[in-house]
């Protein structure tokens, strides 16, 4: 028999006061992390296909940055977009002390040191090819040398003042050689937050085109190095073995259509979990607003509680500014 009438669920829902009693899940600032890009021209650049956001350069991020220590954003995830001229086959400007992401952790942690400085470690943004790595006669992805050269540019971005390293690249075995490396020149509380489950997706075409790599690979894709998007059981098997190698975080990489992912990484390891609202997803959520098919606040508020529902310890999202300031106003 049902227990209806005595049981009704609606009772909760009726009044604002009890529907906050009851509320599971609840965003704050402190789960945002606002992904900038940075780069070594002057003044402020527009990504056309993510309206809203900028590439910066080093004194413009300051002055962001600033936004985010007055909205008690707890960090920021820098992007570096160098100028094409000094991409190459290998990417080596990516472990330059001059690059522009070296110097921009240097200016950072000299006027803001209490934000946090998280810094994207790939070499597609480097590359005159696109890709994530070091690439053969065949075009095919050369797992160990990249690891080397994603080890250098780690301890580079370490050297600099970064608080935590973000390799997001997917190569075999990388997050034990960056620690390793961490390790042996000191650098023992610089924190490594790996994206052990970053899926070959078509969501990240906007981010490419920030960075500038959307060119350089043309038709080219990452099948043989990011994940799947099918597979659901390897992203745990990619999570443990980035735990096992010394990732003190991981993260998964899109956001909303992987809350199935996220779900099942936290409930399997219980360890800091992070996941990127990714571009595709940002830009579709800003065009549908544009055109007035969405309320922008409303959607964006609502799929970064889903994210915390899911069992996100946090958020990167380029609404993290706005959002950060629609939660001040309440």
């Amino acid at each position: 028999m049902s227990p209806y009438p005595h049981a009704r669920p609606r009772r909760m829902r009726r009044d604002e006061f009890s529907r906050r009693l009851m509320r599971e899940s609840v965003l704050t600032a402190n789960d945002l992390i606002y992904p900038v890009f940075v780069h070594e021209r002057s003044g402020r650049e527009a990504v056309a296909s993510m309206p809203g956001v900028e590439r910066l350069s080093v004194d413009e991020l300051l002055r962001v940055a600033e936004q985010c220590s007055e909205l008690r954003i707890p960090a920021i995830t820098l992007f570096g977009v160098p100028d094409i001229e000094r991409k190459t086959h290998d990417g080596a400007i990516a472990w330059a002390d001059d690059g522009i992401v070296q110097r921009a952790v240097r200016a950072l942690k000299e006027r803001f040191p209490e934000l946090g400085v998280i810094t994207d470690v790939a070499l597609d943004p480097y590359t005159t090819h696109g890709q994530d790595g070091l690439i053969d006669e065949r075009g095919y992805i050369l797992n160990d040398v990249t690891v080397d050269a994603l080890v250098r540019q780690s301890l580079s971005h370490a050297q600099a003042g970064a608080d935590v390293v973000a390799p997001s690249d997917m190569m075999d075995g990388r997050i034990g050689a960056i620690r390793g490396a961490l390790e042996d020149a000191g650098l023992v509380n610089t924190r490594i937050l790996a994206y052990s489950a970053k899926y070959a997706s078509a969501f990240y075409g906007p981010f490419r085109a920030a960075v500038g790599s959307a060119a350089a690979l043309g038709k080219g894709n990452k099948y043989t190095y990011q994940m799947d998007p099918a597979n659901s059981d390897e992203a745990l098997h990619e999570v443990a073995l980035d735990l096992e190698e010394g990732a003190d975080m991981v993260m998964v990489k899109p956001g909303m259509p992987y809350l199935d992912i996220v779900r099942r990484v936290k409930d399997e390891f219980r360890v800091p979990t992070y996941v990127y609202q990714v571009s595709g997803e940002y830009a579709m959520l800003k065009a549908a607003a544009q055109n007035g098919w969405l309320d922008e606040r409303a959607t964006a508020m609502e799929a970064l509680l889903a994210f915390k529902r899911a069992g996100a310890d946090g958020v990167l999202t380029y609404y993290a500014l706005d959002a950060a300031r629609w939660l001040r106003e309440g």
